[in-house]
């Protein structure tokens, strides 16, 4: 079942009132979405990584040239949509998908189920050369800001990450609801990666983004995927 941008927030709202952590998992089966329900999570996320994992891929298979992102998201949503009906699911969208009229792909999303987007497949995880050269070439980071606002002006509830202070004040202008610091790729479990920021390294940097977006939007959401670090945060 959809829900409205309106009760996602309020949710969210809630729960930070309370004090309590909000929790968003992501499902690449229909079982999982299933367990991560029952585990009473805030938001489900389904992606292209998602299916990868599955398979039993590392999730950085989702940035490269195995499959079409986007219609991976909308295979996954048949097995998925009808399981998570108590609980918002976001779809992840490849908003630099050059052969997708993201405005219609997006009402299409929301047509299907889905409650709202998420920006992956991002290419927020590349840099050096390679980013510089997507970023010149019209494959680049503000395409998927871009995504983000065309979203909340369909009210679909929005949850992009970013990759630092400007990018969160970008998103944050495009009317993002909570912005998800991305502290690089997760590395537990069998297919986790072996090199990471610390915890540490990590409260500087969320600490930063925060205070860059509730500067844009005092009411502001930020989280991010390195559960832990909200110990030292000051939000």
């Amino acid at each position: 079942m959809a829900f409205t941008r309106e009760e996602i927030l309020n949710r969210l709202h809630e729960q930070i009132k309370q004090g309590r952590a909000i929790v968003g998992a992501g499902a690449g089966t229909g079982i999982s979405a299933k367990c991560a329900q029952n585990g009473k999570v805030d938001m489900i996320i389904i992606y292209n990584s998602g299916r990868y994992r599955m398979a039993g891929r590392g999730s950085l298979a989702g940035l490269l040239p195995y499959g079409d992102a986007n219609a991976i998201v909308v295979e996954m949503a048949r097995e998925v949509l009808p399981i998570a009906t108590d609980t918002p699911v976001l779809a992840g969208v490849c908003g630099t998908d050059p052969f997708r009229e993201i405005k219609y792909f997006i009402r299409d999303l929301k047509h299907m189920g889905f409650s709202g987007v998420q920006n992956f497949p991002t290419v927020g995880l590349i840099d050096g050369t390679f980013r510089q050269n997507l970023e010149e070439t019209g494959m680049g980071y503000d395409l998927e800001v871009e995504m983000i606002r065309e979203a909340h002006n369909q009210d679909m509830f929005t949850a992009p990450y970013v990759f630092s202070v400007e990018d969160a004040i970008k998103m944050t202008k495009a009317g993002a609801d909570v912005l998800v610091a991305h502290m690089g790729l997760t590395t537990k479990g069998s297919i986790g990666a072996h090199t990471a920021k610390t915890l540490d390294d990590c409260v500087p940097i969320v600490q930063a983004i925060h205070d860059a977006a509730i500067k844009v939007n005092p009411t502001e959401v930020a989280i991010t995927n390195q559960v832990k670090t909200f110990k030292k945060l000051k939000i």
